[in-house]
């Protein structure tokens, strides 16, 4: 059944009940930015406010954003971006274009003007839905992409190069289209992070979107009751998919345009939120918070609260030791996915597991996963190899990229890219990404283990490890090390934490420095690499 069937069964059955609320919270300290400067959620800086539709609204919105569509000659299979920050209208512009039959293509807001025209071009994107945030970028490229396609213009004042969306959508029927979609269909087309280059096209079914809604109300067990607190960014697919339990049993959910402690746990309170994903920053954020008195617990209604779950990168076992010391009562999740293999968790830890914090878990609902050689065959527990998996919602393919898609895409399973082990028990342990491999002196280092154990340091607030070129053993491990704020530590001290480490695995140099990490909560290794002059260091060693 494709998802958008969802939408209309709420609708018809909690048609008056409120599906979405949006909040932008009070600005203590206005300041003007430019893009480049964005938090990855950026607060409205122009007012205060709290809006929110109900499911029969939702509904109708969505209906004459496809009815729009239709009536430009937007047809089944044909491909329309959203370029917009988290708002009210990013979901009912979402799910209009999935009920007309075309491909939804979600932006990042982070995306530079060349990115926008490469990403457009990639996905052979015919319509454009962007807000007011992307007007500058949009015109330094307008002439090189208006030619062929549709620029609607979501927001106040519509730029002369673009079609006011507010005032065409409410000329169109609010009725459905008479559209037949199938579970085969393809549905949407979402960007890899882009972290090592220009984003690939990962291509999606109707199936991969349902199950992905099967997929996160089987791991969190969200009922009609459950109110869901959704922060990080709708274009990404992990905000997205997590949003779909809520989908799935009609259940309130709310996108805050904020992050600071003080503004999550107000809203919590007072939208009576029972779930919350965060990124491991802002958890630990609300842990120093706490610790300082800077917020305290008794101040607000959190008795509803049962479910803290985090995704997108490692977790320290210590932050959730102090997170459970603080919310004892809290059920705690991890989810481990790729855009390829859409959303929450095709591997995950499981709420019941909580006594295994440091694995990413076992197999998701309807999910397989092995740990592979270089040939493919299934190593040995406790060995290294590749983490693949296998289920209804892998891609279909890298749009337009055969040798791509044929890299990863093998008799159906989808090679992520990730080295893994397992233990004894069946959890899956992330060792490092395969092409993050350090190989010194003969030796190879896996970087996340070494993060991970540094990760446990009180001190430390975020650690990458990286090669950096030796003369003798071709490359060296180095740690760069992110400080608790109003702390100090020495090269010396974080030496003899390290002495409980393997001598191969203890980082050869100590530089304490802020980690970088992308909108998706991923070290931004390319970054350090050219900081720490270590870019392109294998070739760097073949020529030298």
């Amino acid at each position: 059944m494709p998802i958008t069937e969802l939408l209309e069964r709420n609708a018809k059955e909690f048609a008056d009940d409120v599906a979405l609320v949006e909040i932008n919270p009070e600005i203590q300290e206005k300041k003007r930015v430019t893009w480049r400067e964005y938090e990855l959620i950026q607060p409205d800086l122009r007012q205060q406010y709290r809006r929110e539709i109900t499911w029969h609204v939702f509904n109708e919105k969505a209906n004459r954003v496809a009815n729009l569509l239709i009536s430009r000659g937007v047809r089944k299979g044909d491909k329309v971006a959203i370029l917009m920050m988290n708002c009210l209208e990013w979901l009912p512009i979402y799910f209009g274009i999935l009920k007309m039959g075309a491909l939804a293509v979600p932006m990042n807001f982070r995306f530079d003007e060349h990115e926008i025209k490469y990403c457009l071009e990639l996905s052979e994107t015919d319509v454009l839905f962007f807000g007011p945030e992307f007007i500058g970028r949009l015109e330094e490229i307008v002439d090189e992409i208006d030619e062929k396609r549709i620029l609607f213009y979501v927001g106040g004042d519509c730029p002369s190069f673009a079609e006011d969306y507010n005032e065409l959508v409410s000329n169109c029927s609010s009725l459905s289209p008479d559209v037949k979609i199938t579970d085969k269909d393809d549905a949407a087309i979402y960007f890899s992070s882009g972290t090592t280059g220009f984003p690939k096209a990962i291509l999606h079914n109707h199936e991969s979107l349902m199950h992905a809604a099967k997929v996160e109300q089987n791991h969190h067990g969200q009922t009609k009751d459950d109110v869901f607190l959704c922060i990080p960014p709708l274009y990404h697919t992990g905000a997205k998919m997590h949003w779909f339990g809520s989908l799935l049993t009609g259940s309130k959910a709310v996108l805050l345009k904020g992050v600071t402690p003080k503004t999550i746990m107000e809203t919590v309170s007072n939208e009576k939120c029972t779930i919350v994903w965060l990124l491991v920053p802002w958890a630990q954020d609300i842990l120093l918070a706490l610790d300082r008195g800077e917020i305290k617990k008794e101040d607000y209604n959190l008795d509803q609260w049962r479910l803290m779950h985090i995704g997108a990168q490692p977790v320290p076992q210590s932050l959730i030791k102090r997170w459970k010391e603080y919310f004892p009562h809290h059920q705690y999740d991890t989810n481990y996915g790729l855009s390829e293999s859409i959303g929450p968790g095709c591997v995950h830890l499981g709420v019941e597991n909580i006594h295994k914090v440091g694995a990413i878990g076992i197999p998701g609902y309807g999910w397989e996963a092995k740990i592979v050689d270089t040939d493919g065959n299934e190593v040995a527990q406790g060995e290294v190899g590749e983490l693949i998996v296998k289920g209804p919602g892998v891609m279909t393919c890298y749009y337009n990229d055969e040798e791509a898609t044929a890299a990863c895409l093998k008799d159906g399973w989808l090679y992520t890219g990730d080295m893994a082990e397992m233990d004894e028990d069946g959890f899956i342990y992330l060792v490092d990404r395969k092409k993050d491999v350090i190989i010194s002196g003969g030796e190879n280092i896996y970087p996340v283990q070494i993060e991970n154990f540094l990760s446990k340091h009180p001190k430390i607030k975020d650690v990458a490890v990286i090669g950096l070129a030796d003369e003798r053993l071709g490359e060296i491990s180095a740690a760069i090390i992110e400080l608790n704020p109003d702390t100090e530590c020495t090269e010396e001290e974080i030496n003899e934490f390290c002495k409980e480490l393997p001598r191969y695995k203890r980082p050869r140099k100590v530089i304490f420095a802020e980690v970088p990490r992308n909108a998706t909560g991923k070290i931004e290794k390319p970054k350090l690499r050219e900081i720490y002059h270590s870019k392109n260091l294998v070739d760097a060693q073949n020529r030298g």
